[in-house]
């Protein structure tokens, strides 16, 4: 039986109930709801049965480097095939590209649903975004490309890091040596390329960042290339082996049907390389490809833990073991289903409430996605998806991480084995908090870039909705408390910022290590700054489900949800606030010695 647990009644009340997206459809042509009903189904059965047939074999085999190849499992190319023969590769690509056009919020719906499933194939299936990269950056000639990738399914990689470099990708040394017209030659060595060799596909286009002969150093002298694994013919026949070559293969603590690898150009052939678009604008063009997969790594985050609290709530209401704590000095009372208990009850809840919240956040970025993919003209929205974007990645993959612990909690013992998955999915998660940006990096992102850079529009914005919401009471109202507990939350976080703030400003004014205490505090507000919005989130989906308890328990588990959420993470702001207004920022001043 599959490993995988999804959540589609979730999926659906929140695109069609919470956010309604069937009152936007008609943007998009050949669709409507019940099309839209009908992807999530069938993608659904996919993700329970072919894709998931190989979560456990990847993770079993051991992939091996050899003459510069890897060869994976064959289940694992077999779940890689099915999502290729039902087309779901092109789903989200514009139709000029070949693509199946569909509003973000249902595309990542989906992918919620495939890295829930399986993780690593969805990294071996994901070649529609380099395409779509390249077609929309690249010259008529690399749109050509881009068509070709999709047409032989290709796959694709993004080449940023470096050994030395690390997650300061200005630092890289990767060389660019240009012959002529648009070809380069590549020289330098990069680590960590998720999929950089496989045999899933016949051929691997890799995006990689590299400094052309006579550019600047830091960020905005890098540009961005096409590298093959083959060189492509004029009829679009692969050619000759190009000059980059996988010279090492990680040995991962998860994911280890993903290969990682150490990518080497240059070594033994020239590798060469088309710069994209024909101008030197890397760091921007190859932000496309970093900012979606933030996204994916916070809907995978949100999946796992989902399907985690899901294996675990089946467990619960099934395992039996102890009397009901109320019966617990009468000897003969009968064993009882240990979702009974107390303390699995709260284990439960908490997951559920956050599995929920991390649904609710990433498909509120999807949604503004929606608006911009209609309105490109619309900054508000973009802004807002912006903003919303390194709390997806940083809040959601810190969370689930931590929450699955208690997914594991539940089963006891038998958790820590491998009869089920959550120790799998701990293994696979933690991952999540470190690449394409690790949550130190999301927060300052967040602080510096998305609220300072922007003068604080966006998230001032963003904090009126709020504060209208909680102003939004009436007679019969069924948060009256939840409401001002949320408004407590808002003037924490707001607080909270302020200190952040006036930090930054002195650190302006003559007192540099001011900015210490902003670093020191940064993942705080991060958190603080998710919670407040998932609280508001939540909160806006039990007035959805206020008016329909006596329909569905889902829509009690909906008010539960929301009631618990408010209340669980108010006194965690307020905490965190008191904390940034009392920092000193002596640690800085340890010294080092002393750690």
């Amino acid at each position: 039986m599959s490993h995988y647990r999804s959540n589609l009644r979730d999926l659906e009340f929140n695109l069609f109930e919470v956010h309604r997206i069937q009152d936007r459809l008609d943007a998009w042509s050949d669709l409507d709801a019940d099309v839209a009903r009908d992807i999530l189904r069938e993608v659904e059965r996919l993700s329970k049965e072919e894709w998931a047939a190989s979560f456990v074999e990847a993770d079993r085999a051991h992939l091996e480097l050899v003459d510069g190849e890897v060869k994976l499992p064959e289940g694992l190319k077999r779940s890689v095939d099915a999502l290729r023969e039902g087309g779901w590769d092109r789903l989200g690509l514009d139709a000029e590209l070949g693509g199946i056009p569909v509003p973000p919020s249902l595309f990542w719906a989906v992918e919620e649903m495939l890295l829930g499933g399986n993780p690593t194939a969805v990294f071996y299936s994901g070649s529609g975004l380099f395409a779509r990269v390249i077609f929309e950056e690249g010259t008529e000639e690399q749109k050509e490309l881009a068509k070709l990738m999709l047409d032989r399914q290709w796959a694709g990689t993004m080449v940023l890091t470096e050994p030395d470099a690390g997650s300061d990708v200005g630092a890289g040394t990767t060389k660019a040596t240009h012959l002529e017209g648009l070809m380069y030659h590549l020289e330098g060595v990069k680590r960590f390329i998720t999929g950089g060799e496989h045999d899933a596909s016949e051929n691997i286009i890799h995006l990689v960042l590299a400094r052309p002969e006579g550019a600047g150093p830091g960020t905005k002298g890098l540009s961005m290339f096409i590298v093959p694994k083959y060189l492509i013919n004029d009829d679009g026949s692969l050619g000759e082996r190009n000059g980059v070559v996988a010279t090492n293969i990680e040995d991962k603590m998860g994911l280890k049907g993903s290969t990682t690898c150490e990518l080497t150009f240059g070594q033994d052939r020239p590798a060469v390389g088309y710069l994209v678009g024909g101008v030197h604008d890397g760091i921007r063009q190859m932000f496309r490809v970093i900012e979606n997969a933030r996204m994916t790594i916070g809907t995978k985050s949100a999946a796992t833990l989902s399907t985690g609290y899901l294996n675990a709530l089946e467990y619960a209401k099934e395992r039996v073991q102890g009397a009901d704590l109320a019966q617990a000095t009468n000897k003969a009372a009968p064993r009882t289903e240990i979702i009974a208990h107390p303390d699995v009850r709260r284990m439960l809840m908490i997951q559920k409430a956050y599995a929920e919240g991390l649904r609710a956040l990433w498909m509120e970025a999807a949604h503004y996605q929606d608006l911009v993919a209609i309105d490109p003209t619309d900054t508000v929205s973009e802004r807002r998806s912006d903003l919303l974007l390194p709390l997806v990645k940083g809040y959601s993959s810190e969370k689930a991480y931590e929450l699955l612990a208690l997914s594991l909690q539940v089963f006891g013992g038998s958790g820590f084995t491998k009869d089920y998955p959550i120790e799998q999915y701990i293994r696979d998660a933690k991952i999540d908090t470190l690449y394409e940006g690790t949550t130190a990096i999301q927060a300052l992102d967040l602080f510096f870039r998305k609220i300072a850079r922007d003068q604080g529009q966006t998230v001032a914005g963003l904090a009126s909705e709020m504060a209208e919401f909680v102003k939004g009471t009436s007679d019969g109202d069924a948060f009256v408390a939840e409401r001002e507990i949320l408004g407590r939350i808002l003037d924490d976080t707001q607080a909270h910022l302020g200190v952040m703030v006036g930090h930054l400003m002195a650190s302006m004014s003559g007192q540099p290590k001011e900015v210490y205490k902003i670093g020191l505090h940064a993942n705080a507000l991060l958190e603080s700054v998710a919670e407040l919005t998932i609280a508001w989130l939540l909160l806006r989906q039990g007035e959805v489900a206020a008016s329909k308890v006596d329909e569905d328990p889902f829509y009690v588990g909906k008010v539960a949800v929301a009631r618990f959420f408010v209340s669980d993470v108010a006194p965690k702001v307020s905490m965190r606030r008191q904390a940034a207004e009392a920092e000193t920022g002596a640690l800085m001043d340890l010294p080092i010695d002393a750690f």
